[in-house]
């Protein structure tokens, strides 16, 4: 193993992974809670509530893992992961309670979700040994990938695409936010600070309707777009005045 590999390992003190993993865990159980709210609103059985349950709440974390390349993911290691994740979609199929309560609590689970996993993907990234970059990157995929999965299962446009409220956003704050803790020797606050920040920043944002500027109005022109255009108008000109003026046939 490499002295920069071991530096960077070393950043991770043994009781932040534990924490890591109940913080996995608490994620898996609120993303399949948001799993089977989806799965209600969209009228599915109790098998359609389990599938998007358990995509939602281990989606992020498998495509964490299969990226770090560290192992089997640990969703398929760990017996507690997955009956974690059929656990939170349980509970909704059972518990019924009007829609009002669960669009407040979705929006709360929702900016939960974000701090758990992004504080999760930063810290096991760092553990393996990669640097700042990859756990920032690695920390928002975490953290948005379950919910992109159950969408896309669903046929709906990602919440990560934009329309909800700031959400990757919220992501890469919060992972860039762990990281800083974590250089500076206390990834404890790292972790504190970082689920705090994902909770008042999302719920900010979506109680103000903030969101990211969407495309400008404007579109590609190009030289060889132009001459085609031109070429298409004059054929067309060309065209009308034949019909206008047909050609006198000579005898």
């Amino acid at each position: 193993m490499s002295t920069v590999t071991v530096m960077s390992a070393s950043l991770i003190p043994a009781g932040i992974t534990v924490a890591t993993r109940y913080l996995d865990l608490a994620g898996v159980f609120s993303c399949a809670l948001l799993g089977g709210a989806v799965a209600r609103t969209a009228g599915l059985d109790l098998f359609g509530f389990l599938v998007v349950g358990i995509i939602s709440g281990l989606g992020g974390g498998v495509i964490r893992d299969v990226l770090l390349q560290h192992g089997t993911p640990v969703a398929l290691t760990d017996y507690a992961y997955l009956p974690t994740a059929v656990a939170g979609s349980l509970v909704v199929f059972l518990i019924k309670i009007s829609e009002a309560s669960w669009t407040r609590l979705f929006t709360v689970l929702d900016a939960a979700v974000l701090g758990f996993w992004a504080v999760t993907g930063v810290n096991k990234t760092l553990a393996v040994g990669l640097g700042w970059l990859p756990a920032v990157l690695l920390g928002t995929v975490t953290a948005v990938g379950g919910g992109a999965l159950r969408d896309v299962v669903l046929g709906r446009v990602p919440a990560v695409f934009g329309g909800n409220g700031l959400y990757a956003t919220v992501a890469v704050a919060v992972a860039g936010t762990t990281v800083i803790c974590v250089y500076l020797g206390v990834p404890a606050i790292g972790v504190g600070l970082g689920i705090t920040l994902a909770l008042a920043f999302r719920l900010t944002a979506v109680r103000f309707g903030w969101n990211l500027p969407t495309g400008l109005d404007w579109h590609p022109r190009s030289r060889m777009a132009a001459t085609l255009r031109h070429g298409t108008d004059t054929a067309a000109r060309n065209g009308n005045e034949e019909q206008s003026h047909p050609r006198k046939e000579t005898p």
